[in-house]
């Protein structure tokens, strides 16, 4: 954390500046304009100097592999949370998958944010940090399937269950960012659901 000079009316007003509040500004930026952002608009959205950014993160590379390590915990921190408040575990598993795009936002958002996404493939590091992230996704998922397991006779083991769901969710998310209709959470749970159901009733067969 460092001090921000601020100045109104040739006052200095020190305020802390978190890499949290930079990262969320990063965020917000490219939601709304894609992979073609700037460190200035970065600097502009959490209303500092470009030169902290920059300072800080050296780099948009930088900063890109930052916002990726943080979404990674906040991301997998929401997957618990959402089975461990669940009323049963096979909420619990459905609400952790929602809870992976569930803060995409509108359409246009979450195609500039999967643009990125397509960018960040051909960049060494930040590829091996979204390898990070997914592996890290899956984890969490297949902890949900071992504790849904007796409701779900006919799933795969939790290896490859917790891979299929991964790819039903990024495949639901790309889908609906060139194709909107209705709400992403709502198309989540609906695919999420149809695999489900699909391993409840292969147990009863």
């Amino acid at each position: 954390m460092v001090i921000e000079p601020w100045f109104t009316n040739s006052v200095a007003r020190p305020r802390s500046i978190s890499d949290e509040r930079l990262l969320s500004a990063a965020g917000v930026v490219i939601g709304r304009v894609g992979p073609g952002f700037t460190l200035a608009q970065v600097a502009a959205e959490a209303q500092v100097a470009v030169g902290t950014v920059g300072q800080r993160f050296g780099s948009k590379s930088g900063l890109l592999q930052a916002l990726s390590r943080l979404n990674t915990q906040q991301v997998t921190e929401a997957m618990r949370l959402a089975t461990e408040t669940a009323s049963d575990p096979l909420d619990g598993l459905r609400a952790a998958a929602v809870s992976v795009y569930a803060g995409l936002g509108d359409a246009a958002s979450a195609a500039n944010h999967l643009g990125q996404l397509g960018v960040d493939l051909g960049d060494l590091e930040l590829r091996a940090l979204l390898g990070e992230h997914y592996t890290a996704v899956e984890g969490e998922l297949r902890r949900s399937v071992r504790a849904a397991a007796a409701e779900l006779p006919g799933a795969p083991g939790p290896v490859r269950a917790a891979r299929t769901l991964t790819a039903v969710l990024n495949g639901a998310a790309l889908d609906w960012s060139i194709r909107p209709k209705g709400r992403l959470v709502d198309r989540l749970e609906q695919d999420i659901d149809a695999v489900l159901m699909g391993w409840r009733r292969k147990g009863d067969q």
